[in-house]
């Protein structure tokens, strides 16, 4: 059996989704069941059974589920705010529950695949999976921080597989429900449907009026990484999950333009309270992921933005 954590956020539900593309079924759920908006994301989806996030722990605990039955974790639910300041809630969610699994799966020798984050990197400028390189600046980024420095300390001495999936910028279906924290593709589509305006911050950081950079990724890419290394168990270690070309806020606000087929862009003032904890500029060195063996292409934004809003809508354009 696969256990999905997260498994009706945004990149679980689309991992599993994936998986019964696979023809794989045999999968546990464990999130947060009573949240009906999150379970519209999985509701079309074949499930063996559903757990709640504290309840899967006990029903180890209490020998109703066998790890020698779990053949791999993976562990994408977490507190994904990074505006939030409850650092109990936190690091609660994000570092003490990952540690359990962590014991878990290093005492029964079950492949744990995890989430981690580009936060993790800061207002730096390198993002190559080193600790030198490493200086969060928000409560969500130390925390996948403090956690990649527990698994590391647990590399190379590991019987059983280890993976950490630093997330650059996601964008894609089923992220609705994530409110300001959904991609920037979103919002700005969001906004279309009401004006005739999309809103980008004026230039920050030496960088021009909407020209700051990310490194922009389809969720199918980040789901497609994830499944590669659940086929490869022999591969452990911490990497990025990027296409490794960062990409303008201009090209994104222009490709939602362009499959809407309306729209100007408009600049705001950059807000003080992001001043200091905001990334201005991120790319993935992707060289450890190829190294790995990892050979597949990414999406760009213009490709990507447009396979997000067919998606969203239900059907594609074909004139775009």
């Amino acid at each position: 059996m696969i256990v999905v954590t997260g498994s009706n956020g945004f990149i679980g539900s689309n991992l599993i989704r994936n998986l019964n593309s696979l023809g794989i079924s045999d999968i546990l759920a464990v999130d947060n069941h009573n949240n009906e908006e999150l379970k519209k994301n999985v509701k079309d989806c074949q499930i063996k059974e559903q757990l709640d996030i504290k309840d899967f722990l006990e029903s180890i605990k209490k020998g109703e589920i066998k790890p020698s039955d779990l053949k791999t974790i993976f562990h994408q639910g977490a507190c994904s705010d990074t505006m939030e300041w409850d650092a109990e809630y936190v690091f609660e969610v994000n570092l003490l529950y990952s540690k359990e699994l962590l014991n878990l799966c290093l005492n029964n020798s079950i492949p744990l695949i995890y989430a981690s984050s580009a936060s993790v990197y800061g207002s730096g400028t390198k993002f190559k999976e080193k600790l030198e390189n490493e200086s969060p600046i928000n409560l969500y980024a130390y925390s996948k921080y403090l956690f990649d420095q527990n698994v590391r300390r647990h590399l190379g001495k590991n019987k059983s597989q280890i993976v950490g999936l630093r997330y650059f910028n996601v964008y894609g279906p089923n992220e609705a429900h994530k409110g300001r924290m959904a991609s920037v593709a979103y919002h700005l589509h969001q906004q279309l449907k009401t004006s005739e305006q999309i809103n980008l911050f004026k230039g920050s950081d030496g960088f021009e009026d909407g020209e700051q950079r990310r490194d922009f990724i389809h969720v199918d890419d980040v789901v497609n990484v994830n499944v590669w290394f659940m086929n490869n168990p022999n591969v452990s270690g911490i990497f990025n999950v990027g296409t490794g070309k960062s990409q303008t806020f201009n090209e994104v606000a222009k490709a939602v333009i362009k499959w809407n087929q309306k729209g100007h862009i408009n600049y705001i003032d950059f807000p003080e309270k992001l001043k200091d904890a905001y990334q201005s500029f991120t790319e993935a060195d992707i060289e450890a992921l190829r190294k790995a063996g990892y050979t597949e292409d990414f999406l760009d934004v213009n490709a990507g933005v447009k396979k997000y809003l067919d998606a969203l809508s239900g059907w594609p354009k074909n004139e775009y």
